[in-house]
């Protein structure tokens, strides 16, 4: 998927479209960098209310278009090619959550190379799609009208947003696939439109959304990272290779974790009780990021505990319960009983293309992470901060080691670009872009500072 030690040209020229992308975000080249095929031809999206290439930078942020009342909004279903009907899926219900799973096992996103496509279990969509409020009608699928087969799918699950200054209903838009064989009946606009006018219809006009391709008009852009936990696997599925200057066994050796059991003293598993300090301290760190999602504590319930899966620990193979998706582990004061600290990650693997032997690719994606020590004045500068996170994301990595993951995967968001390296994690040759729908605002730091923000503090929005 993402070769650890990326040193092709093919990555470097890649790399460079990147960086020149965040400098025509950031005002310092203009749209001529680029040529037609470079940024693709994107009709669809010049009819849309979202920045367009080479728009001068808002002077305030706001939406572009106004919201409408909700008469004024489409009533009927988008009309679909012949032969097609609009479908609400359940995912709720085995047969159709096991529908959109085939979908997107055998449909969704690959890699460059056609090696690895993401796998999501049933247990991670209904995760995924069912948060606090959650609307069926955003769970929208496309049949087959004979035999009712699934073959399109999108989603939205609603959120409260900040950017900046500004706090705001969205929806976050994704999981969008079209069955390969359709991909020329130009089903994804009406897909966009459709969730865009159920999203509509609940009074609910800005989106945020991510995509490894260019589109107009990122807000930010994101690199991923990688840190193997199993090397001899990352071998054999070529998800990384041995470097020329290196052997196998001195790669091991240099990614060997330096302990097999946490350090953090007070680490523990995050449970129920932990909720309501676990929302205050959530709150309060990621106002340290220029775009952040508002959750209560019914959000932080369901975002860190409701995917723990079933049964104890060991019932789903090493380290891992039933069905588990989530791992959150908190850190309490032995004397105060206060929550000081806490970190997650999700796992997400991947379909490894034709590999008999390894046919799943057992990812762990850093998720969100919080600590009080940000609250000290001078941690940052002191890099008490840094000591802190890094410390708590090695436990992060041990745990994952424990439950078998094979790499651990994040991005250069929040304050990970400062502590990816210190952890072992290296450059992947991916990239993902953000953005907002029917929101104006100026670029946001992510894989290189933006202004006077570092890189990475201009996002706080780990998408699934």
């Amino acid at each position: 998927m993402q070769e650890l030690d990326a040193a092709t040209n093919e990555t470097a020229q890649k790399a460079l479209k990147q960086l020149q992308m965040m400098d025509l975000l950031n005002g310092k080249s203009g749209i001529g960098g680029f040529n037609q095929k470079d940024l693709g031809e994107h009709k669809f999206w010049t009819t849309q209310p979202v920045p367009q290439w080479g728009d001068a930078a808002p002077i305030g942020d706001g939406y572009i278009e106004p919201p409408k009342p909700r008469d004024q909004v489409r009533q009927d279903p988008y009309p679909l090619p012949k032969d097609f009907e609009w479908s609400f899926i359940d995912v709720g219900d085995p047969k159709q959550s096991k529908e959109v799973y085939d979908l997107l096992s055998a449909n969704y996103v690959e890699d460059d190379d056609a090696a690895f496509r993401f796998n999501y279990s049933s247990d991670f969509l209904q995760w995924a799609l069912r948060p606090p409020g959650y609307h069926k009608e955003w769970h929208i699928g496309v049949r087959v009208s004979s035999n009712k087969k699934l073959v399109a799918f999108i989603s939205g699950v609603p959120m409260t947003l900040r950017v900046l200054k500004n706090t705001f209903m969205a929806t976050e838009i994704n999981y969008l696939c079209v069955h390969k064989k359709l991909r020329s009946k130009r089903l994804a606009p009406v897909l966009i439109k459709e969730i865009t006018r159920q999203v509509h219809l609940k009074g609910i006009f800005q989106a945020i959304y991510t995509a490894g391709i260019l589109i107009p008009t990122p807000i930010s852009i994101c690199r991923y990272f990688h840190r193997a936990l199993n090397i001899p696997k990352l071998i054999d599925t070529k998800f990384t290779h041995v470097p020329r200057s290196m052997t196998l066994a001195r790669m091991i050796r240099i990614n060997k974790l330096p302990s097999t059991t946490t350090s953090t003293s007070g680490l523990r598993e995050m449970e129920e009780r932990d909720v309501q300090q676990v929302t205050r301290l959530f709150s309060k760190y990621m106002e340290r990021f220029s775009m952040s999602p508002i959750f209560g504590t019914q959000e932080i319930r369901h975002q860190f505990l409701s995917g723990k899966g079933r049964g104890n620990i060991g019932d789903g193979g090493a380290g891992r319960r039933e069905g588990q998706v989530t791992w959150a582990y908190v850190v309490e004061d032995p004397q105060s009983k206060r929550i000081t600290d806490f970190f997650s990650f999700y796992s997400l693997p991947s379909t490894v293309i034709n590999n008999t032997k390894h046919p799943l690719l057992e990812a762990a994606y850093l998720y969100y992470y919080a600590s009080e020590t940000a609250f000290t004045p001078g941690a940052e500068e002191d890099e008490t901060l840094h000591k802190r996170l890094t410390s708590l994301l090695g436990d992060a990595l041990v745990v994952a080691k424990e439950a078998n993951f094979d790499v651990f995967n994040a991005l250069t968001l929040m304050d990970n670009v400062e502590l990816l390296r210190d952890l072992k994690f290296v450059e992947g040759d991916g990239y993902l872009n953000f953005y907002l729908y029917n929101w104006r605002t100026s670029p946001l730091s992510g894989m290189v500072a933006v202004g006077d923000v570092p890189s990475g503090k201009g996002i706080g929005v780990v998408m699934l």
